[in-house]
């Protein structure tokens, strides 16, 4: 059983979650996806470690399958026909609008009305979606007119609460003037802690928006056991990302895991853990975003938000972060612009 808890932002202000959230993504988008029974034990891990009254946010996507489809929410349906007592104690958050055919985000009312119907037919009845993510920002329309697009589908019931993906704290404030953000989805972690993703913290904390950090372990980096491409599985994305395929620069980064580790080992956790919990500590609208396949490492996962890190110690991986000089983009060698980052 874990403890912490925090509270979500926007429009669901009233809504108490656990301190560290739930990523689903591995468990569909990988060459063979994860057997439903190992799915469903993790999930149901997750939940029932969690204080009663606490909904445990899960993180899925319209798109998260080898084949860009709707495997992930299957699953989910899945899930909920099996265990539909679930649904209740669960605060769901899917992304999409992103269209195959331009091969980019697409917020045009049309396609987000698609896009959602879609969600809905996958995910089926027993359980709605929450908390709906346009997963990049469409450069081709001004943030206001998405808002308005998204406002237009919230009304209509598509789902309960808004938030953004991959902004920045420019775009977040101009959106939360039309209608309140519940919560914005960035990567924030040991090695991708800068200058956006600081400003779009600082920005949620003073709107009240809760930050979903997604890859909280550096894709699995911080984890230490990645040491070469060849750690990776066949057919993993991850291998085609800069930081990963590149061993000089793997090597390099490597160094960021030894300090982690060391300071680990005082506070008593694994640099896993010790990132989650540091995550956590940029702020109480900071909810980590890690995700698991297995029960166990779902359980290790929520077990680090309950790390309470003393000043000093906070203090000193930040400024361990801060001064090591990460190598390497987020993604595939593309510029934040092709990559859709920080729209």
């Amino acid at each position: 059983m874990v403890s912490a808890t925090t509270k979500l932002g926007g429009t669901a202000a009233d809504v108490t979650v656990g301190r560290v959230a739930h990523g689903l993504m591995q468990m569909t988008w990988v060459p063979t996806p994860v057997p439903d029974e190992q799915c469903f034990e993790a999930i149901k891990a997750g939940i029932d470690a969690l204080p009663a009254g606490t909904k445990g946010i899960i993180n899925s996507g319209e798109f998260y399958a080898m084949d860009w489809g709707t495997g992930n929410l299957e699953m989910l349906s899945r899930f909920f026909a099996k265990y539909p007592e679930y649904a209740d104690k669960t605060f769901l958050s899917v992304k999409g609008a992103i269209n195959p055919k331009i091969q980019g985000p697409d917020c045009s009312i049309e396609y987000l009305r698609a896009g959602l119907d879609n969600i809905e037919r996958a995910l089926g009845p027993i359980k709605k979606v929450d908390l709906f993510q346009p997963a990049r920002i469409d450069s081709n329309l001004p943030i206001e007119k998405i808002m308005e697009n998204l406002v237009t589908l919230l009304n209509e019931g598509k789902f309960s609460h808004i938030g953004l993906s991959e902004c920045n704290h420019n775009t977040l404030r101009r959106a939360h003037a039309v209608h309140p953000v519940t919560a914005v989805e960035i990567e924030v972690s040991p090695w991708a802690y800068e200058e956006n993703q600081k400003k779009v913290i600082e920005a949620a904390k003073e709107l009240g928006i809760s930050v979903m950090a997604y890859s909280p372990l550096g894709k699995g980096f911080i984890t230490g056991q990645i040491k070469s491409a060849a750690d990776l599985p066949a057919g993993d994305h991850r291998k085609g990302m800069t930081r990963f395929r590149d061993q000089e620069i793997l090597n390099h980064n490597f160094a960021i895991v030894d300090a982690l580790t060391e300071v680990a080992k005082r506070v008593g956790s694994t640099p896993a853990q010790l990132s989650i919990a540091w995550v956590a500590h940029l702020g109480p609208n900071v909810i980590p975003l890690p995700g698991s396949s297995k029960a166990s490492r779902t359980l290790e996962n929520l077990e680090a938000g309950d790390i309470k890190l003393s000043d000093k110690d906070f203090e000193e991986i930040t400024k361990l972060i801060d001064e090591f000089e990460v190598k390497g983009d987020r993604y595939f060698g593309q510029d934040d612009k092709a990559a859709h980052l920080w729209g």
